[in-house]
């Protein structure tokens, strides 16, 4: 397997890394969106979230929690983003979990823009599937 996720967890590449615990790992971002942007991974390789069981997601969570009371304290907010997939902007295909302190006038935003309105019928059609699917 070629994650760099994982390499970092092996120590065959480089990584700021701050937190471990047995079950996640904690480090700056390499192209950091605001200063102290954190990556939270599982140490096992998921490559989306959906492929996660519980216990895992439990345990990552958990690390999630710390870091960010740690971030709460130096910052003046923060984002948690984690993206599935190509299409939703997943770059290393490990699960992780972006940790972005924000700032007062940091000048960063998220862009939730679309060029077109989701119109009610449209997430109807949406909600009707998702009760169809067996989770």
């Amino acid at each position: 397997m070629d994650c760099i996720f994982c390499k970092i967890m092996k120590g065959e590449a480089p990584a700021d890394i701050y937190y471990e615990d047995d079950h996640a790992i904690a480090f700056l971002d390499a192209n950091p969106a605001n200063v102290g942007h954190t990556l939270v991974i599982p140490k096992k390789h998921f490559e989306t979230i959906d492929k996660m069981n519980k216990i895992e997601l439990d345990k990552l969570s958990e690390a999630i929690l710390k870091i960010s009371k740690g971030i709460m304290t130096i910052a003046d907010g923060m984002n948690i983003i984690q993206n599935n997939k190509e299409v939703a902007g997943q770059a290393v295909p490990h699960v992780h979990f972006h940790l972005v302190p924000r700032y007062k006038g940091d000048g960063y935003s998220l862009g939730w823009k679309r060029e077109k309105k989701i119109t009610k019928k449209e997430n109807n059609e949406f909600l009707k599937k998702l009760k169809e699917v067996k989770i």
